[in-house]
């Protein structure tokens, strides 16, 4: 009986901290999903850094979008899965592949705490050789 509750327990304690550690926003894996900038552009902080095949642009939240949009636009989306996400003090990220009628993209997506929000400050994609 004391086997069964402290199972219970720490089965518990393991599913809040799960919950509690994964900082990542879900609607972010999801915009990905749909391929929509427009969605995605809910959780761009004011300025974003983009990496897009080895070249590099710090720009604002709204060329943020318009730059995600034109990407998504280009290479249409058919699916989008998590392969690592992590959290460290006031950053987080998540590493992604995301699969286009153009072949397959590794997204690296980094987020910081602003306001009791995670929001992202820098997207890099790169085309796999897969």
């Amino acid at each position: 009986m004391i086997k069964r509750v402290l199972l219970g327990i720490a089965g518990i304690f393991f599913f809040v901290s799960t919950l509690l550690a994964q900082d990542v926003p879900s609607g972010v894996t999801t915009a990905f999903k749909k391929g929509s900038s427009q969605e995605l552009g809910n959780y761009l902080g004011d300025k974003v850094e983009l990496i897009f095949q080895n070249r590099s642009t710090n720009t604002d939240r709204q060329n943020a979008e318009v730059a995600m949009d034109s990407f998504f636009v280009s290479n249409k989306v058919s699916g989008f899965s998590v392969n690592h996400q992590g959290k460290r003090d006031e950053t987080s990220f998540v590493i992604g592949t995301l699969v286009t009628a153009k072949g397959n993209f590794r997204v690296n997506c980094f987020f910081k705490k602003v306001q009791n929000k995670y929001l992202i400050h820098q997207i890099r994609i790169d085309k796999t050789n897969e």
